[in-house]
């Protein structure tokens, strides 16, 4: 035992502070972890009898970004004056940043504590010890950047020829070769193109949820966790929908760097968050026609500008899209005078007109409205010029509203299809292991028993639904379609049955027009 450990400092105690980085090394560096934890046997052997492990910062970092709540306990037991000695496998294991390490070994040597690791015993109210202490937690952090700045570019570096590997969104895989392919299950394929076509028959990212909401269709997702990921059928979320259609992968480019992080200062010390999005000159790498896309480049970054005039709340100076409302030009309409987006105010009572008003600088209290007119009259005018430019194609337009609402029936069936041989073969799967099983083994065979009805009953759910489609839907879409046809032949106007045929809002009609 070393002469630095008195008799004050066993009958204070120890404590052994243990540390790895990231979730990755609690699973793969297991060793580390393990020697870490052997350090309370060696304080034992030191003849401490109250030996206290903190580990609640396993998976955290110790560059000072991240909060650690294993530290801060570390710390108020120095200063309560309970720990007589802190144990710790490396200097890099307390600390990674001078402000923590230098902090720590003040505090030690204010109240009398020690530093123990394997290589000795430091008594940081000793010049020389506390000398050599500070040149440890030195080291220790200029390690740490020299290992983060070597990572760094050589993944950039990595990612700027393509070959950087990273978790792919639900319609790719990588190949054997290192490249980037669409997935080979066609049920993922097709329901990834499924979303595209959609978007550009509706126009709109939440019609497109809506949409497969209604259908009760299931989208793919992506379940990574520290071993593996894995393709996840959940049913239709708003955020899925959003993150396909932005993302430039799916236009055969191969992108990395789209989000980056954020360092700011909380109650004195920095703190790093993550996620943020960046300007697409600001992307590490972008390398277009990389590998076969689901949709052109072209296509994404007209599909990037309906998003961006879809967004009302965001750019308002900026051209936007049509809304839906009883009003024709919600979100279109602009004030003659001060080029602001008007808005529509609708009657109290049922069947009151609506009307158009802009409320001009709403910054300044009591300025009064900048100008107001009768929704009727406008929406009227702007009708009578848009049937006008259809009028002498009225049968096309209802042919054209047809053929949309029918693809759009085919698109559902052949997405209900691919579920549908899904469904069929978790069920023969079950029925496999059903039939594997031992009949003695009757709390297993209850079990598999009841997944394999579960199975049966989703087949039978999803067949019904097939069903349902082609008996009643498409007659309907039928009846409506000829309805349509007739009234244009007769010289009526079809604009709207064209709009409920095809599924449209007035506003986004009048937008298309």
């Amino acid at each position: 035992m070393s002469t630095k450990i008195t008799v004050d400092h066993l009958g204070r105690g120890a404590a052994i502070y243990v540390r790895q980085s990231t979730p990755g090394q609690l699973i793969n560096h297991t060793e580390s972890r393990r020697r870490q934890y052997d350090l309370a046997d060696a304080a034992r052997a030191a003849g401490f009898v109250d030996v206290m492990i903190i580990d609640e910062d396993l998976g955290r970092s110790g560059s000072g970004l991240e909060c650690r709540p294993g530290f801060q306990k570390l710390v108020a037991a120095v200063c309560a004056g309970t720990v007589g000695a802190v144990y710790c496998i490396e200097a890099s294991r307390l600390a990674r940043n001078g402000r923590d390490w230098h902090h720590l070994i003040d505090l030690c040597a204010l109240a009398g504590a020690l530093v123990v690791d394997p290589d000795g015993v430091y008594d940081p109210r000793l010049l020389n010890d506390r000398l050599l202490l500070g040149l440890k937690g030195t080291m220790s952090e200029y390690e740490l950047s020299l290992l983060r700045q070597r990572g760094i570019e050589a993944r950039d570096g990595k990612a700027r020829r393509g070959e950087l590997r990273f978790t792919l969104p639900p319609g790719y895989c990588w190949n054997e070769a290192g490249r980037i392919e669409i997935d080979p299950d066609a049920r993922v394929a097709g329901a990834i193109r499924m979303l595209f076509s959609k978007f550009r028959e509706l126009g709109s990212a939440r019609q497109v949820f809506l949409w497969a909401r209604a259908a009760e269709l299931s989208l793919p997702v992506v379940r990574r966790n520290l071993i593996a990921c894995k393709i996840l059928w959940q049913p239709p979320a708003y955020h899925t929908v959003i993150q396909v259609l932005q993302n430039p992968i799916y236009a055969g480019a191969y992108v990395f760097g789209r989000r980056g992080n954020r360092t700011r200062v909380v109650e004195g010390r920095a703190r790093k968050t993550s996620g943020h999005k960046r300007e697409r000159t600001d992307w590490n790498t972008l390398l277009r026609d990389n590998h076969e896309g689901y949709i052109t480049w072209a296509e994404f970054e007209e599909h990037q500008r309906m998003l961006e005039e879809n967004a009302h709340m965001q750019k308002r100076a900026a051209r936007k899209a049509g809304r839906g409302g009883r009003a024709l030009l919600t979100g279109l309409v602009r004030c003659g005078h001060c080029g602001r987006k008007m808005r529509v105010f609708y009657g109290m009572q049922s069947g009151h007109a609506h009307r158009y008003q802009c409320r001009g600088d709403d910054a300044h209290v009591g300025v009064g409205l900048c100008i107001g007119i009768g929704g009727i009259r406008v929406d009227r005018a702007v009708v009578a010029q848009m049937l006008e430019a259809v009028s002498t194609r009225a049968v096309e337009a209802a042919l054209l509203a047809a053929d949309q609402a029918a693809a759009a029936g085919a698109e559902e069936r052949a997405a209900l299809e691919r579920e549908l041989e899904a469904a069929r073969y978790d069920a023969s799967l079950a029925a496999r292991r059903y039939d594997l099983v031992e009949p003695e083994k009757r709390h297993v065979v209850r079990e598999l028993e009841a997944r394999w009805n579960t199975a049966l009953e989703r087949v039978a759910q999803i067949e019904r639904r097939i069903a349902e489609i082609a008996s009643v839907k498409m007659v309907e879409i039928r009846m409506r379609a000829e309805m349509a046809i007739v009234q244009a032949a007769l010289g009526g106007e079809v604009m709207a049955d064209w709009l409920s045929l095809a599924g449209v809002s007035s506003a986004m009609a009048s937008t298309c027009m």
